[in-house]
């Protein structure tokens, strides 16, 4: 008989101590979850006091869903959607590292042009006969004009 009444005594106070669970968002708009909602926040109650399984959702939210036309991914969908983005992603950065690479070796190479024209060593080309011709003052002064147009492009 002792036993049963500590047993009634226990359940008694036991659903009393059953806590409401409450979730809104903070004002960084993160999702919080906890037993107390500050005041003032737009506040979904999970679990009440009843133990019971959480609300439904309110009808209103389900029509906006469909308004916009999101349709609930599949687990698979929404893996094959993730996997398409990141490859997406990822074509997008080996492409501007490709681009950046080949910047920095134009930019590289024009500074290397612009520094061996302006060394005042002698420069010399190949003219369409195949023999070695060297620059005067005036193509020198074209081509060091020309080499810094090129740095200024690909170094900036």
């Amino acid at each position: 008989m002792r036993r049963l009444l500590v047993v009634a005594v226990a359940l008694a106070f036991s659903a009393g101590a059953s806590a409401q669970l409450y979730k809104w968002k903070d004002k960084n708009g993160h999702v919080r979850y906890g037993d107390t909602p500050p005041p003032g926040a737009e506040v979904t109650r999970i679990r009440g006091a009843s133990g019971g399984p959480p609300p439904a959702p309110p009808a209103a939210a389900k029509d906006e869903k469909a308004d916009k036309g999101d349709k609930a991914l599949t687990p698979e969908q929404a893996f094959r959607k993730r996997q398409q983005e990141r490859a997406t992603a990822e074509e997008k950065a080996a492409k501007e590292r490709a681009d950046a690479d080949a910047k920095r070796a134009n930019c590289q190479s024009a500074q290397t042009q612009l520094r061996m024209l302006q060394s005042g060593q002698r420069v010399s080309t190949v003219n369409s006969a195949g023999e070695k011709v060297y620059l005067d003052d005036d193509q020198r002064a074209a081509e060091t004009a020309r080499a810094q147009k090129s740095v200024s492009d690909w170094c900036s």
